[in-house]
């Protein structure tokens, strides 16, 4: 047989693929979460102050500036805390519930930060590159979790985006600190330059070996390793299924390409099947 060039985006087939899918894979990324208000800080527009999110979001910035790193951290859980998971992140959530119940599993493989996927209920969750809401020593390394607002007093009312908004200069004994020794904290999350948790890259590789259905949700595919991860699975004949505003580089190896928001697309893709069977096996 040969394939014709490029994804289709024929829904009903692809739910003819999702209704006998047993272990599907959702690999989610900036989009989903630009959808429920959620700046990126990525691209045209991608701006806090007159920084992009690769100028602060490195160990060389907060070794230099931890202030100033902290502030815009600060402004995005505070951003974040403001905002509600959309209709795409509780379809995927509402899909583990459901499939669950038939002995199928749903697992989401976020490159994002803000815990949207587990507000929305998800509970199968891997986060790549951490989370706002976790916070980490610099010095002894232990991680907690820490939902304060704000995160510490001196960064009450800190972190306006607005390009004019002067630095608040905090001296370091008043930013967040470790609970444990007292050193200094720092969120959390993975930071350009720094590699991923090869626990997480461990766990990432077992749920994509046993997958055989995978949803490519809002993301650029452009950060690795994260990028490589879909094609790898399409070269294997495992099909993809792409959810985007635009196309991607990985747009032409899909089996799928859906074009739209992911909150009107998703609902579609991952509600109830007319095949499904709702007892419990």
């Amino acid at each position: 047989i040969v394939k014709m060039a490029g994804p289709s985006s024929d829904m009903k087939a692809f739910r003819e693929v999702f209704s006998k899918a047993r272990n599907i894979a959702v690999l989610s990324g900036a989009g989903i979460s630009a959808e429920s208000g959620v700046p990126t800080f990525r691209g045209a527009g991608g701006y806090w102050r007159m920084y992009q999110a690769q100028d602060l979001a490195t160990p060389e910035s907060f070794h230099s500036n931890p202030s100033l790193v902290w502030e815009f951290y600060s402004y995005r859980r505070e951003t974040v805390l403001s905002k509600q998971p959309n209709p795409a992140h509780t379809a995927i959530a509402e899909c583990e519930k459901r499939l669950k119940q038939q002995g199928r599993t749903v697992t989401v493989i976020t490159q994002n930060i803000d815990e949207l996927h587990k507000r929305a209920g998800s509970e199968r969750v891997v986060e790549l590159h951490g989370s706002l809401f976790r916070v980490r020593c610099t010095e002894c390394k232990h991680i907690w979790e820490d939902r304060s607002s704000p995160i510490a007093p001196a960064l009450k009312d800190k972190g306006a985006p607005d390009p004019s908004t002067p630095d608040a200069r905090i001296p370091l004994p008043e930013l967040p600190k470790c609970v444990k020794c007292g050193a200094l904290a720092r969120p959390d999350v993975v930071w350009f330059g720094e590699s991923l948790d090869s626990n997480i890259l461990k766990q990432t590789d077992d749920i994509l070996a046993s997958c055989d259905l995978c949803l490519l949700v809002g993301t650029s595919s452009v950060v690795q390793p994260a990028a490589a991860y879909a094609p790898a699975l399409a070269a294997k004949g495992v099909p993809v299924a792409e959810f985007n505003l635009e196309q991607t580089p990985v747009t032409q190896l899909m089996m799928y390409h859906f074009h739209g928001k992911c909150g009107e697309l998703i609902p579609q893709a991952l509600g109830k099947h007319e095949q499904e069977n709702t007892e419990c096996h």
